[in-house]
């Protein structure tokens, strides 16, 4: 046997030794040991899911840079659940403990690629909040991560445990409405100016360092921490990328299809609004695929319910889905779903010609399938099906693998490329990378601030 190819196999097989050693492999009744990095507001839903499924696991650690939130969480699981977890200011020393077997992630977006990397590095298996990534380079590393250390990574994209989403998902893949060649994404997340705030010291208990990460050193104002990070291009994504992306999500899911658009074109701005904030408000993306075709739509300023299960005004936030077949339609939302189908099939005379064929064709409602009997809240089975791929060990049981997860953020990605860029995007459909455009091409990634940065993985 050729003397390398020996070599390499004994440094495989020691791999494999050293990592079943490292990473400990979870029996059917064994509890697992959660920490959750990022306890604020969706930190804090973390916990209190995971503060429900008691036979499934144990709050083990919390994380965060802002010493207030740290506190403010142990004590709400000090209250609910009579023990205190350990708290830590670095997620790096919480990795290292053998008392955490998985990672809850919930920290800005710019933070999600570089935790979860380091996390899988540790051993641990992670559930990042969506987006999974901040940017297309991050989300091929992720991936690449999570099978390097066989770990498993679920995004929370939560609408992939709910039975009524998989329902309706069903519903289209078996061609409820024939052949899929458009499909919309609503997100009419009402909002408002968040005005101007001056850069000031850095309040006492909080590591800005830290909390910008990967992100460039700036200047600490209240406009650039809290929620309203996801406002600025150094740490958030836009509406499509925070509340759109869900529905993005379920779009591609109900589309069917893989690969990428040809093209991709993205318009919009900030109207309105004379403020600190860097994205727009107003954003309009169009993606084809020469024969398909995908739109989206966000609008934080007041908008009609367009494409609404019932369309009732008023009616906000609102976000929905619209798939547009050649036997009717397809319209989900947070309340359920409805089916419309066309009532003729071929048409014949002087309709097959085009003389008023409008007037012959309508549409009658076939399925209407509300969501508000659900068994369980959808992030806590989302988060069940996590603990059921770690104990078997099997990321294909995982409802939104990383590597789907990362594919529905770098849509959104393609979409603020080509806004930011201001021009359309052709693009690969094989390898998604965008064809011939050196800046765009540069957005695929960023310049990152050392320590915090997000290397290949190899």
């Amino acid at each position: 046997m050729n003397s390398n190819l020996q070599r390499r196999q004994f440094v495989q097989a020691a791999a494999a030794a050293i990592a079943t050693a490292q990473f400990p492999i979870l029996g059917a009744n064994d509890r697992i040991q959660i920490g959750v990095v990022g306890v604020g507001s969706r930190g804090t839903a973390h916990i209190d899911s995971y503060s429900s499924l008691d036979s499934d696991c144990r709050i083990a650690a919390v994380c965060d840079v802002d010493q207030a939130a740290r506190e403010r969480a142990v004590a709400r699981i000090r209250k609910t659940k009579g023990y205190a977890p350990k708290d830590y200011n670095d997620m790096r020393t919480m990795f290292e403990s053998k008392d955490v077997d998985a990672v809850s992630i919930a920290t800005p977006n710019h933070w999600h690629a570089l935790a979860a990397i380091w996390g899988c590095e540790a051993g641990k298996h992670i559930y990042v909040e969506k987006p999974a990534s901040y940017n297309v380079f991050e989300g091929q590393q992720m991936v690449a991560a999570a099978r390097k250390y066989n770990r498993m990574v679920q995004v929370g994209h939560q609408f992939r445990s709910q039975p009524g989403m998989i329902r309706a998902i069903q519903l289209l893949s078996e061609g409820v409405i024939g052949q899929v060649y458009q499909g919309r994404v609503f997100n009419f997340k009402r909002r408002f100016s968040i005005g101007h705030t001056p850069d000031e010291p850095v309040p006492a208990g909080l590591d800005w360092d830290r909390f910008l990460g990967p992100a460039q050193q700036k200047p600490y104002s209240k406009n650039k921490f809290a929620y309203n990070w996801h406002w600025f291009w150094d740490t958030g994504n836009a509406d499509i990328g925070n509340t759109g992306v869900h529905w993005m999500d379920s779009l591609l899911w109900g589309f069917g299809r893989g690969g990428w658009p040809l093209s991709v074109s993205s318009t919009g701005g900030k109207f309105v609004w004379q403020d600190d904030q860097e994205t727009p408000n107003t954003q309009q993306v169009t993606m084809d695929f020469g024969d398909a075709q995908l739109t989206c739509d966000v609008r934080n300023l007041p908008t009609p319910p367009e494409g609404s299960i019932g369309g009732e005004l008023p009616r906000p936030p609102y976000g929905g889905n619209l798939f547009l077949g050649d036997q009717g339609f397809f319209i989900l939302d947070h309340s359920g779903f409805q089916v419309y189908k066309s009532t003729v099939g071929k048409l014949r005379g002087d309709a097959a010609r085009g003389a008023d064929a409008g007037s012959v064709e309508k549409y009658e409602k076939t399925v209407d399938e509300g969501f508000s009997a659900q068994a369980a809240e959808p992030t806590d089975a989302h988060m069940k099906n996590f603990f059921e791929a770690i104990r078997a060990s099997d990321y294909k049981l995982l409802h939104e693998d990383i590597e789907i997860g990362v594919r529905s953020a770098a849509f959104c990605h393609l979409a603020n490329i080509s806004y930011r860029v201001g021009r359309p995007l052709r693009v690969s459909q094989s390898t998604g990378r965008c064809l011939g455009d050196e800046q765009a091409s540069a957005l695929f990634t960023r310049d990152y601030r050392s320590p915090y940065v997000v290397s290949r993985v190899t």
